[in-house]
């Protein structure tokens, strides 16, 4: 297990729970800064860092639980190996200290106003400080005894026995993690993990989950959370397939059933920003710029989080004049840290299939085992490559899947290769380096269509 991960799991986490961003450009020296923005996140540092004009941020962050106060990580390694979950917490506390200093000093020497409040619009070039937020609960129980992601590492005591409500990327990770550590983690799924993702490559990831130790609960619904006497948590929940109500106890329930954009306090239609009537979402143009001229969402509160950075420091050129570049969403590679990590860039089998029919996509795939895992003869049958092409002309790579070790790092190369045009054809010319993991994407000849057994047997 590389804990280094599960540090960076937490810092994309807290990156998250700030939605961003809106900005109020000034003109003609009539305000009282150039641009404001609201929410110190990915996108907003992104924005604030790039641009030389009288600017200031909005950033107040209200946890859904613990307060964010902020030896290494917690192993202790003579036998037997044990974890102090202690340690580890005081670790990435420390940690994230260090980064949002950081942050801050870099802010600072840009002569950024920082502001620890949160905003409201009272008009398009008017902001409204703001201190708290309602929030909406559904689940009897939920809010009063259950945590979020962020929450996590400020626990003072190990979460013990775990139940993860929801199967996206952030409670797979987060299972995971628990799980790693040699904590009870259970999983409960309404109906399909990491909706959005390929499929095939979800239920790799997840039966590689179970193996690893991981339970699941699938095609269940949380009904409600009452603490016992005991002080565990019991969870009545309900079997979508059965219609029959279960009942377990935990140490802990965690949320992550997904963020809503928090649009409900900032008083976006009253100005005349428009918002997605299902999501609540921002809705933007090609531009980031939102119903309102001078207005702009980047992040969460519009897009994809992964995105932000860079939408961000395109946004902040163009604001300053230095650039008319947009950003685009196409191609966008992410990779989900789960025990056996999953990258993606491109399409899903999927998706390719309903945007140009089965009869025009070819599938290229095989099963490969890492050579670290050979060396310790770990089993594994789910480190797995698909490459989604056009069928016709150069065939066009249009997705790219891979599970396995450093996913992330070998996504993150061939991500440049399909925003280049990639054709399967240059992809087999490649050379690849030996031995890697990266290198049996080079190898790949065989095709779903085909119905050969997919198994890399040797070099």
């Amino acid at each position: 297990m590389n804990i280094y991960i599960y540090v960076y799991i937490i810092m994309c986490l807290i990156c998250m729970y700030v939605f961003i961003i809106f900005m109020c450009v000034a003109a003609g020296g009539k305000f009282d800064y150039d641009l404001l923005v609201i929410g110190g996140g990915s996108g907003g540092l992104a924005v604030l860092k790039k641009l030389g004009q009288k600017v200031a941020v909005l950033d107040y962050v209200e946890p859904s639980v613990t307060k964010w106060d902020a030896q290494k990580y917690g192993w202790q390694i003579p036998q037997p190996v044990s974890h102090d979950w202690a340690t580890l917490a005081e670790s990435v506390q420390n940690y994230v200290k260090s980064l949002n200093w950081g942050h801050r000093v870099q802010l600072q020497d840009r002569k950024v106003k920082y502001m620890n409040m949160k905003g409201s619009l009272v008009d398009d070039h008017t902001v409204r400080c703001l201190s708290s937020r309602g929030k909406e609960v559904r689940v009897p129980g939920a809010l009063e005894f259950g945590i979020s992601s962020d929450d996590l590492f400020w626990l003072k005591e190990t979460p013990g026995k775990t139940l993860v409500v929801g199967a996206s990327y952030v409670g797979l990770e987060c299972a995971g993690f628990l799980t790693g550590i040699g904590l009870e983690a259970t999983v409960m799924v309404r109906s399909i993990a990491l909706r959005g993702f390929d499929q095939q490559m979800s239920r790799l990831v997840t039966d590689y989950m179970q193996g690893y130790g991981t339970r699941f609960c699938w095609d269940c619904v949380p009904k409600k959370v009452e603490k016992l006497p005991s002080g565990l948590l019991q969870v009545t929940w309900t079997d979508s397939r059965t219609g029959q109500d279960h009942q377990d106890t935990f140490n802990s329930v965690l949320w992550a059933v997904g963020r809503a954009p928090e649009t409900g306090t900032l008083n976006l239609q009253q100005v005349g920003v428009e918002l997605d009537g299902d999501t609540r979402k921002v809705m933007v143009a090609d531009d980031e710029r939102t119903s309102v001229p001078n207005i702009y969402a980047i992040g969460d509160i519009a897009q994809l989080t992964p995105t932000a950075i860079h939408a961000g420091k395109l946004l902040a050129r163009r604001l300053a004049g230095l650039s008319s570049q947009l950003m685009d969403y196409s191609n966008v590679p992410t990779t989900v840290f789960t025990p056996l990590e999953y990258g993606c860039v491109g399409l899903s089998e999927e998706e390719a299939e309903r945007r140009y029919g089965k009869d025009k996509v070819e599938v290229y795939h095989a099963f490969y085992k890492p050579l670290e895992f050979t060396v310790a003869e770990r089993e594994l049958r789910q480190c797995y490559i698909k490459v989604v092409c056009e069928r016709d002309g150069d065939q066009k790579v249009v997705g790219l899947h891979f599970t396995g070790p450093n996913a992330g790092e070998v996504t993150q190369g061939f991500a440049l290769s399909l925003r280049c045009g990639l054709s399967y054809a240059q992809l087999r010319d490649s050379v690849g380096i030996h031995p890697t993991c990266a290198e049996e994407l080079t190898k790949i000849y065989i095709t779903k269509r085909s119905g050969l057994d997919a198994t890399v047997t040797g070099c």
